[in-house]
């Protein structure tokens, strides 16, 4: 019984490792996998904020890499429940908003993290990670700019 989950296991930690769109000297600092097998990737080079969605065993079908200059952060205020980290990643005009929030009161599936894609400031999608003890998050203190949030009305 054991020898079958490990098999399970083993071509999820292959697919992450042959997608790996990181380049060498860049740090992962956002990474999982959706509930339709794609990954979600984001990378620091220290010059250039990357980001890239694909299937893992295959190219991206979307790469975005942009000055950390351009790229911004928001970060939690200490404030709430919900602690949540997040950095926007703008091309043209669609952002893609990359996340992670933790329920501090919650004992269960306390952890949500994902995209959100905006095209022309509307919400176009919600992609949505599962299996919150495989998401690789270091958005925590990310020294970017800070987002630029539009007042709610």
């Amino acid at each position: 019984m054991k020898f079958k989950a490990i098999v399970a296991i083993f071509p999820l930690i292959v697919s992450l490792n042959a997608f790996a769109a990181c380049r060498k000297g860049s740090e992962t600092i956002f990474s999982c996998i959706t509930g339709k097998g794609k990954v979600i990737e984001v990378c620091d080079s220290k010059k250039t904020i990357d980001y890239s969605f694909g299937t893992p065993t295959e190219k991206p079908e979307i790469v975005v890499s942009v000055l950390r200059t351009i790229a911004s952060t928001t970060q939690w205020a200490g404030i709430g429940r919900w602690r949540t980290y997040s950095i926007e990643i703008p091309n043209g005009n669609t952002v893609y908003s990359i996340y992670w929030s933790a329920d501090s009161l919650a004992q269960k599936n306390a952890i949500e993290a994902g995209v959100n894609v905006e095209i022309d400031q509307k919400n176009a999608a919600t992609i949505k990670c599962v299996g919150e003890n495989k998401i690789v998050q270091h958005l925590e203190g990310m020294d970017l700019k800070p987002t630029d949030l539009a007042p709610i009305q």
